[in-house]
C-alpha cells in the first residue's frame, strides 16, 4: 500500500543522544530527510503521553511547528494544540532553545539552524472531553486520543505534528510499548526491536507523507482482534470493551456478511488492499468519552460506542455507522477536490460538494442494505421517510453547496447534521432521475464509478467545475436538478422523485423508537428544576400511552440508576438504543408520587406519513423500481 523508502538505521541514537553534535551535510538537510517521530507508551505519566520530532537540519533562522486546527473528516475545530504541554526544542549540544506560543496550534523555534529535536506531552482528549473540556471545542471522540493503562487510541494527528514546509516529506515513527499490547495499524512497519530487559517493544512505521500520519489511526493495549477477508480486502477488526462483555469475534459475523455485501454491491471498484475498523467501547461513568458516532478515513474507520449496548443494538449501530465510513473509499478517496487533495490543517478551505462526500455516502449505505437484501423495501422506505422528516429541522432552503463551503461558520455550522439526511436524500434523487433517463440501466452508483476511473485518489477534481462535469457526463436534467436545489434554494418535493418509481406517501401507523415520534423527541428538560421528562408527544407513543405515561412525568430513575442534568446524555442514548423483547424498569416522578413501569418492550408505534408502493403504479414505473432498488 506504501511505497518503502530506506529506514534511518540509528534515529533511535540520534533521539537518545541529547548532546551529540551533527556535521552539515546536504544529506541530514529537512527538506531531503524523513522525519523522525516517536511516541513512548511505557512513559506515560498522569495520561501524557511523551513525544520527540527530528526534523534533520534546517538553514532558516525561525521555523513553526503546528498541531492540526481541523482534521479532514471533521467539520468543526478540534485545536489538537490545546492538549500539548512541556514543549520544549533542543540544540545539538542538547541546550534548550527559544520557543513561543504563536497561536493555540502553533510554535514558533528560534535559531532553528540549530534545532536538533522537539520534545512535548500530549493529553488525551477523552478524559478532557468527560470532565467538560479545557474550553472552546473539543474533538469529536472517534477523531479524538485516549491515554490509559489498557487502552491507546492513537489518532496520530493528536500526537504528531508537522512544519509548513515538510508536510510532503516521509515520515518514520517509532511507538514504544509494553511488550504484552496488541497493536492494530496500516501503517507500513518496518522493524519491531525488543528491549534488552524484554519488557517493551519498538515498532518503526513509516509513511510517505504527514497526510499518511493523520490518516493511519492506531489502537494499542488490550485489544480484541480479528482478521477477514472481504473479496481481495483484508479487514482488521479491533475491538475494546472495558469488561469484555463485547468481542471482535461476536461482532465479526456481522461485519463480514454487511462488508461482503458492500463489496457486491461496489462491484469493481476496489481501491484498498486493507481495511481497518478500530472500535472503542465506552464504559459506564463521568471518565468517558460522550460523543458516539464514527470517523473515516481513507482505509480505516474509529468508532465510538457505548458497552452498556445490547449485543442487537450494537450490531445494527455498527451496520449503520461502519457501512458508512466503508463507502468513503468511493468519496473522498476515489473522488475528491483539490481542497480535499491539498488540505490545510490550519486554515482549511471546504468543498462545495458534501452533498456528495457525506451524502452521496450515506445513501450509498442506505440502499446497500435492500439491494443486497439486508432490509426490506418497506424498511428502507421508513429510512427514506425518517430523513425526509430529520432534514425539516434544519433549514431547507438554505444552499448545500454554499453551507458546504462555509461549514466551519454559522448559519452553516448547526446545518452539518443535514448532510447525512437531506444530503442523502439529493443522491437519491439524482438516483432515481439517472435511473429514469437511461431505461434503468445507469444510476448514481455508476456515475460515481465513472469519475473514479477518470479521477482516482491521486488526481483531484477542480471544486468548481464538478457540476458542469457531472451534467455533461450524465443528463440535463441533472445537471438542472443539481443547480436548482442544491446550489439553489429551493426546497425539493421529494413525491415528484417518489412517483416516477411508483411509490406515494400515505397516511398511516408508524414504527418508532422509545425516545422519538418521526424524528420529534418526546421528552423535555427543565434548566431550573434540574429534570427530565414526557412532553405532550408522549401520548402518541403507542409504548408510553399502553404504560399509562403521561405528559409530565418526570424520568426519576431508569434500571436503578437515578438520572441526572450531569449523566442524562449517557441514559438517553442508553434508551435510544432499547430493542423490543428488552426489560425495563422505569421510575417516574408523577406529582410528589413515584410511578413504576416495570415490563418487556413492544415495538412501539406513532401516526404519521408513510411511503408505500403505490397500487396504481404502470409498469414502467414498476420496473424503473426495480431497477433503481436491486440495479
Amino acid at each position: 500500500m506504501k511505497n518503502q523508502f530506506l529506514a534511518l538505521a540509528f534515529a533511535s541514537l540520534v533521539l537518545a543522544s541529547c548532546g551529540s553534535s551533527k556535521t552539515a551535510s546536504k544529506n541530514d538537510l529537512a527538506v531531503n530527510t524523513p522525519i523522525v517521530t516517536a511516541i513512548d507508551l511505557t512513559k506515560v505519566i498522569n495520561d501524557k503521553a511523551p513525544v520527540t520530532i527530528n526534523p534533520g537540519r534546517f538553514t532558516v533562522d525561525t521555523v513553526i511547528y503546528r498541531l492540526p486546527r481541523v482534521v479532514q473528516g471533521t467539520y468543526s475545530v478540534s485545536d489538537f494544540g490545546k492538549y500539548i504541554d512541556d514543549f520544549k526544542a533542543y540544540n545539538y549540544k542538547g541546550e534548550e532553545l527559544t520557543t513561543s506560543k504563536l497561536d493555540t496550534n502553533s510554535w514558533t523555534i528560534a535559531n532553528a539552524e540549530d534545532l536538533d529535536y522537539i520534545t512535548y506531552d500530549v493529553n488525551d482528549t477523552f478524559d478532557i472531553e468527560a470532565v467538560g473540556g479545557i474550553g472552546g471545542e473539543q474533538p469529536f471522540s472517534p477523531s479524538g486520543t485516549n491515554i490509559q493503562p489498557d487502552n491507546y487510541v492513537l489518532n496520530l494527528h493528536g500526537f504528531i505534528g508537522y512544519f509548513d514546509s515538510l508536510k510532503n516529506n516521509q515520515y518514520t515513527l517509532d511507538v514504544t510499548a509494553p511488550v504484552d499490547f496488541k497493536r492494530t495499524s496500516a501503517l507500513h512497519t518496518v522493524k519491531e526491536t525488543k528491549s534488552e530487559d524484554g519488557t517493551k517493544v519498538t515498532t518503526r512505521y513509516e509513511a510517505d507523507r504527514y497526510f499518511d500520519i493523520t490518516d493511519n489511526p492506531m489502537m494499542y493495549g488490550n485489544l480484541d482482534v480479528e482478521e477477514f477477508q472481504v473479496g481481495d480486502i483484508k479487514i482488521v477488526l479491533s475491538v475494546y470493551s472495558p469488561t469484555k462483555v463485547h468481542t471482535a469475534k461476536k461482532l465479526r459475523e456481522t461485519m463480514e456478511k454487511m462488508m461482503r455485501a458492500q463489496k457486491t454491491f461496489l462491484g469493481d471498484i476496489n481501491s484498498t488492499p486493507r481495511y481497518d475498523i478500530y472500535l472503542y467501547l465506552a464504559g459506564d461513568g463521568e471518565d468517558q468519552p460522550k460523543g458516539f458516532g464514527a470517523l473515516e478515513h481513507h482505509t480505516s474507520t474509529v468508532v465510538v460506542l457505548q458497552e452498556s449496548m445490547p449485543e442487537a443494538a450494537l450490531d445494527e449501530s455498527m451496520i449503520d455507522v461502519v457501512s458508512h465510513e466503508f463507502f468513503h473509499i468511493v468519496t473522498p478517496l476515489s473522488v475528491h477536490s483539490e481542497d480535499v487533495h491539498y488540505f490545510d490543517y490550519n486554515k482549511p478551505t471546504f468543498s462545495k460538494h458534501l452533498w456528495m462526500y457525506e451524502g452521496v455516502t450515506e445513501y450509498f449505505a442506505t440502499l446497500f442494505q435492500v439491494n443486497q437484501d439486508l432490509v426490506s423495501e418497506q424498511q428502507f422506505y421508513g429510512k427514506l421517510m425518517e430523513k425526509i422528516q430529520m432534514s425539516y429541522r434544519f433549514d431547507d432552503t438554505m444552499s448545500f453547496t454554499k453551507m458546504s463551503e462555509n461549514i466551519l461558520d454559522e448559519p452553516y455550522a448547526q446545518n452539518y447534521i443535514d448532510v447525512y439526511q437531506k444530503g442523502a436524500l439529493i443522491g437519491m434523487c439524482i438516483d432515481i432521475i439517472m435511473r429514469a433517463e437511461s431505461n434503468g440501466q445507469r444510476g448514481i452508483l455508476s456515475l460515481m464509478k465513472e469519475l473514479s476511473q477518470k479521477y482516482g485518489k491521486n488526481k483531484p477534481f477542480e471544486d468548481d467545475s464538478l457540476i458542469e462535469e457531472i451534467t455533461a457526463m450524465t443528463y440535463p436534467e441533472v445537471g438542472a436538478f443539481l443547480n436548482t436545489y442544491v446550489v439553489g434554494t429551493t426546497p425539493i418535493n421529494y413525491q415528484d422523485y417518489f412517483s416516477k418509481v411508483g411509490l406515494e406517501v400515505v397516511s398511516d401507523k408508524v414504527e418508532t423508537n422509545y425516545l422519538m415520534n418521526n424524528g420529534q423527541l418526546i421528552l423535555e428538560g427543565d434548566p431550573v428544576s434540574r429534570t427530565i421528562y414526557f412532553s405532550d408527544k408522549v401520548n402518541d407513543n403507542s409504548f408510553w400511552k399502553e404504560q399509562g405515561v403521561l405528559p409530565k412525568d418526570v424520568i426519576k430513575a431508569i434500571d436503578g440508576e437515578e438520572i441526572t442534568m450531569t449523566n442524562a446524555n449517557n441514559m438517553l442514548q442508553k434508551m435510544f438504543m432499547w430493542q423490543p423483547g428488552q426489560d425495563i424498569d422505569v421510575k417516574l416522578l408523577r406529582n410528589g408520587e413515584v410511578v413504576e413501569v416495570k415490563t418487556k418492550l413492544t415495538p412501539s408505534y406513532t401516526s404519521g406519513e408513510v411511503l408505500k408502493a403505490n397500487p396504481n403504479a404502470t409498469a414502467k414505473e414498476v420496473e424503473l423500481r426495480k431497477a433503481w432498488l436491486k440495479g
